[in-house]
């Protein structure tokens, strides 16, 4: 027993790295109540005490060190901005410290819908990197509602507004439907036009509590970014695109003789934060989510254990050793895992029911999809050249 934990201890260190990231849930609640939501909790207001984020700080600067890396805080809700200015406020400071030494730096992802003047100085004033979630013009937006089902676009429009007068930069992520995934050029025409520095589009995925509505196809999704690829390469220096950046990083490594380097990269464990201090390894979805057999996917609490212990730990949990086996599984079986690495536990989750499953949809239509549009756009430009 000794020699096979021993074992999973060292495939864990071997997958994973020290969290780049953590991911903070500073309220369930969301004013709006999109249609494709995956979040089973979004109507409940519960808020995060400031204890947590004191503990959570803590446990972060033993993590970090003036010369390492900084760790990046992605406060994710539900709605972040819906606990108010003020309680957020409460929140960021026992982060200061380590803020100002450059140990830490904050992200927000927001639907916009609450920035307002007070929420642009607080932003700017604590240097948080601001993420928008909008999914194209109106047309295209039409998900996104508030909870008595009227469409949010014009207040999303808004909060982005107040953003560029207080110059403040900010990325988009844009959830990528059965109807919006026929009109790529038109999408990033307006994501463009809106000011973003950059763009990453989340093909809508079954997961959560989104079970019932349809998901794109790999041909619709191949066409998708083969046609994402051409209007770039025209409008690249408009916005760059978070997947075909990480394509071009992988095959520049590949090329210039440096696979050791894109080889030797491990994963985030991820560690997410609720608002009672439970802490959920691999994916941010996987909070909240009820499931007994794993104990809901809590891997500890931070109100009463160090990160480091958690993380030092997380190799004994069931579901972090299902997901060990799937990769295992993927490097094996999989022609397309030296891209993509196989590192979505929340979508063997949810679609195929087990962590220690292999391939998704998301997988078909996110990774594969994005390598074979490359090689279809490759092999059409050699015959019209021919």
């Amino acid at each position: 027993m000794r020699t096979r934990a021993h074992s999973w201890r060292a495939r864990y260190g071997q997958r994973f790295t020290a969290p780049q990231t953590v991911v903070v849930q500073p309220t369930t609640w969301c004013n709006l109540d999109c249609r494709y939501c995956y979040l089973p909790f979004r109507k409940l207001k519960a808020q995060m005490h400031p204890d947590v984020a004191v503990a959570l700080a803590t446990s972060v600067a033993q993590l970090t060190t003036g010369d390492g890396p900084s760790i990046g805080i992605v406060w994710h809700g539900g709605e972040p901005l819906a606990i108010g200015s003020q309680k957020f406020t409460a929140l960021l400071a026992p982060f200061e410290e380590l803020r100002h030494a450059g140990r830490v730096h904050h992200y927000v992802q927001t639907n916009a819908t609450l920035i307002t003047d007070t929420w642009c100085d607080l932003l700017a004033t604590y240097g948080i990197h601001v993420g928008v979630s909008i999914d194209g013009p109106a047309a295209m937006n039409t998900d996104r509602v508030d909870v008595r089902g009227k469409p949010a676009f014009d207040r999303i429009l808004r909060g982005i507004r107040r953003l560029r007068e207080h110059d403040i930069p900010f990325s988009v992520i844009s959830v990528v439907t059965t109807d919006s995934i026929a009109q790529p050029e038109a999408l990033l025409s307006f994501l463009a036009e809106l000011g973003c520095d950059s763009v990453g589009f989340n093909i809508e995925e079954v997961e959560g509590v989104n079970t019932d509505r349809p998901a794109p196809t790999p041909a619709q999704a191949e066409e998708f970014w083969r046609r994402t690829m051409t209007w770039s390469r025209a409008h690249g220096d408009r916005l760059q695109v978070r997947e075909l950046e990480r394509l071009a990083e992988y095959l520049h490594l590949i090329r210039t003789g440096q696979r050791t380097a894109w080889e030797e990269r491990r994963l985030d464990p991820i560690p997410t934060v609720s608002v009672t201090g439970d802490v959920v390894l691999l994916s941010p979805e996987l909070a909240d989510t009820t499931d007994p057999a794993h104990d809901d996917f809590r891997a500890g609490n931070i109100l009463h254990q160090p990160l480091a212990e958690i993380l030092g730990g997380a190799s004994r949990l069931r579901y972090v050793r299902d997901f060990l086996t799937g990769l295992d599984r993927c490097e094996t079986e999989c022609a397309f895992f030296d891209f993509c690495r196989g590192a979505q536990a929340a979508n063997r989750y949810f679609e195929n029911g087990s962590l220690h499953s292999t391939e998704t949809n998301y997988c078909r239509v996110s990774r594969q999809a994005l390598v074979t549009a490359l090689t279809t756009l490759a092999a059409q430009e050699k015959g019209q050249a021919a």
